[in-house]
């Protein structure tokens, strides 16, 4: 019974918004959803950040490995919140927006969490790189165009790469090293694109009709 309510929810509510797709006099219920889901997204927020104090917390409580990085973790956290809740700085107080300029979440957001987000994907191009070295090792076939093919995008995005074709007469104009940069993006890579956006999507169907149909039940939970 545990079991066999949410499983008979999850099917009526996913046929509900199915058919409001379908059928206009039942859209409108899409939007009464959407309050819910802010609702659901709410105390998604609220578990989040109690589940992050208890973890880090305890890791806190018993000195374990690195623990100091979870102190600052949950003090950036707990400071955070209170001045986004308190709305300090605000030119108007508690009325005012919690994102208004010149307040102190305003502050740490422009100053603290941007910067640290562009450092945080500046690094990741290292990875990338690393990544890339040692997938594009010429073993097969496949792997010396998939080499070359990187090359020449990565040359043509560079003004080297117009500079050594710059030369090639009005005829060879779409074999010049730009041109040839944009039909690889156009063509190849578009196609890969739709392949891979028409994958997600059948996956997403399957996933779907497992979970309306209760095949797939692991959002229950591990307990019996």
């Amino acid at each position: 019974m545990q079991r066999a309510v949410p499983i008979a929810i999850t099917f009526v509510v996913a046929w509900i918004l199915l058919w409001a797709v379908y059928i206009p006099p039942v859209e409108p219920i899409r939007e009464e959803f959407t309050l819910f889901f802010d609702i659901l997204a709410a105390f998604a927020f609220i578990l989040g950040g109690a589940n992050l104090l208890r973890q880090h917390g305890r890791k806190i409580r018993r000195r374990a490995r690195d623990w100091g990085y979870s102190a600052v973790c949950l003090a950036a956290f707990l400071g955070t919140l209170v001045v986004g809740l308190l709305k300090v700085g605000a030119a108007r107080g508690l009325s005012d927006s919690v994102t208004a300029q010149g307040s102190v979440l305003s502050w740490i957001y422009d100053y603290l969490f941007t910067p640290c987000n562009a450092s945080m994907f500046s690094l990741l191009a290292f990875y990338v790189a690393s990544a890339s070295y040692r997938a594009f090792r010429v073993r097969n076939t496949e792997a010396s165009v998939m080499l070359a093919t990187a090359f020449l995008v990565l040359l043509g995005r560079t003004f080297l790469g117009g500079l050594l074709t710059d030369w090639f007469p009005h005829q060879l104009a779409p074999l010049k090293i730009p041109a040839l940069v944009q039909w690889i993006m156009s063509v190849p890579i578009t196609a890969g694109n739709r392949a891979i956006m028409i994958g997600i999507a059948l996956g997403i169907i399957s996933t779907s009709l497992k979970v309306i149909l209760g095949i797939d039940r692991t959002y229950l939970g591990e307990g019996q």
